[in-house]
């Protein structure tokens, strides 16, 4: 009696054991558990592709802020894409129209604004401010300008920039020129090319790129098209060959003529290289390129900034916002586009800019990132940044430093360039070469707007 009640006490326990176990087998997990006992299931994070035409350095600081962001958001995962360059990323969006290939959001360099908003396929960052009273008083108000259209912010400003003087210091004390006081005025530069040119050293040199004409027009107060500028109403025609572009050219090619101003052709890149040779004393670039341009002279020269040169006649005007926004497509769905809309926010942020700015070069779009120490810090080691600030901030708000918007942009800019090239090479005068092209570029404005119609 006793082994067989022990035998069967060891029966029970495995039956025991077996219900056990399938009960346990057929157990829901410990999500599904959750969920019936009144709590969401979990679910998987809302997927955002950003398409960005950020390569090397900027392309590593990209990724960074991408994965900072998505450590610190569970329900969003962002996936930046490298699309080549703003041009490039530009036509691969124009093929993507119409089906559902594109990207939730994608980086636009700002000439591609008009585009974006004839495109229909994009839905206005001032949507989502509105519906949660979303604070823009610190946005910087000139790029805020840029992208704002009919009273409607419609991209999100990331990354800014505009063009400065740079200058070489020493050359500056061995021309017997005041090295902290760059020239101010065309005349002004020209002066200081003469000055500079000795040796194998010329005064300057330009790069031939239609960004440049469109600043020299916007610092002296002059809308580069009709209409104001393509924002009181769609332009229909370029204003490039107005007196302030024609006074322009002339005054760039009488510094050729005088062997002051090297020819080096379109390449910024190859204006840099002379920079910071030494063949060139003073040239034109991006603020974005500060950091680069620094450490190229460095332990060669001192580089020093100043405000890109107007005439000494030249009216109220400044700078216009280069660079690019973000812009948020209209075919994802809510919960996609919103998603979205919070990654454009963080890229927003105080200490997102300042880490930005700090490692790109390009400005902070928001004022409140000056008070963050890493900008401070930067300041200190790079002063010559403080010029490029200045300017941003001393720019007279009119519709010529708003910026043109039209939707052949890429296009008018290779016109411009033609145009200064053939005047520079001696083919044409300064007045036949900006009617040609502005004729040139009129025609193509009035082409797209038949199709936007």
């Amino acid at each position: 009696m006793k082994r067989f009640g022990k035998r069967s006490f060891t029966l029970l326990l495995l039956s025991c054991l077996m219900l056990i176990s399938a009960a346990c087998s057929n157990s829901p997990t410990t999500g599904e558990t959750t969920a019936a006992a009144g709590s969401e299931p979990s679910k998987e994070p809302v997927k955002v592709v950003w398409w960005h035409s950020m390569s090397g350095e900027l392309g590593t600081v990209a990724d960074k802020l991408i994965s900072d962001f998505n450590a610190a958001h569970e329900d969003i995962q962002v996936e930046g894409v490298f699309q080549g360059t703003y041009d490039e990323s530009l036509n691969k969006l124009k093929a993507s129209l119409g089906s559902n290939s594109g990207p939730t959001m994608i980086q636009v360099y700002e000439i591609g604004s008009r585009f974006m908003m004839d495109t229909k396929a994009i839905r206005p960052v001032q949507d989502f401010m509105d519906a949660e009273q979303y604070d823009i008083s610190s946005l910087e108000p000139n790029i805020k300008n840029y992208y704002t259209f009919d009273d409607k912010l419609y991209s999100m400003p990331f990354n800014s920039s505009n063009p400065i003087l740079y200058y070489n210091k020493d050359a500056f004390k061995a021309a017997g020129l005041d090295p902290e006081n760059p020239p101010k005025t065309y005349e002004e530069v020209a002066e200081a090319a003469k000055a500079l040119t000795k040796g194998n050293q010329a005064g300057a040199s330009f790069a031939i790129y239609g960004w440049f004409m469109e600043q020299f027009l916007a610092n002296q107060g002059v809308e580069l098209l009709n209409n104001g500028n393509g924002r009181t109403s769609p332009a229909t025609a370029s204003q490039v060959n107005s007196p302030a572009g024609v006074k322009t050219l002339e005054w760039w090619k009488q510094m050729v003529d005088d062997k002051v101003l090297l020819n080096l052709g379109r390449k910024t890149d190859d204006t840099k290289k002379a920079f910071a040779a030494g063949q060139i004393a003073m040239t034109l670039d991006s603020t974005a390129s500060l950091r680069g341009i620094v450490s190229a002279a460095e332990g060669k020269f001192e580089v020093g900034t100043g405000f890109l040169p107007k005439p000494a006649d030249g009216g109220d005007g400044g700078v216009i916002i280069g660079g690019a926004s973000l812009w948020l497509m209209n075919n994802k769905s809510e919960e996609e586009q919103q998603a979205a809309w919070e990654f454009m926010k963080y890229l927003a942020e105080p200490q997102t800019q300042a880490y930005w700015h700090v490692n790109t070069g390009y400005f902070p779009v928001t004022t409140k990132a000056y008070e963050e120490e890493l900008v401070k810090e930067n300041l200190e080691k790079y002063p010559q940044f403080q010029t490029a600030v200045d300017q941003l901030h001393q720019t007279t708000a009119n519709l010529a430093t708003q910026g043109a918007v039209m939707g052949v942009f890429p296009e008018a800019r290779q016109l411009t360039e033609t145009a200064i090239e053939e005047v520079l090479n001696g083919q044409k005068t300064p007045q036949e070469a900006l009617d040609k092209a502005a004729s040139e570029i009129s025609s193509k404005i009035e082409t797209y707007n038949k199709t936007v119609k």
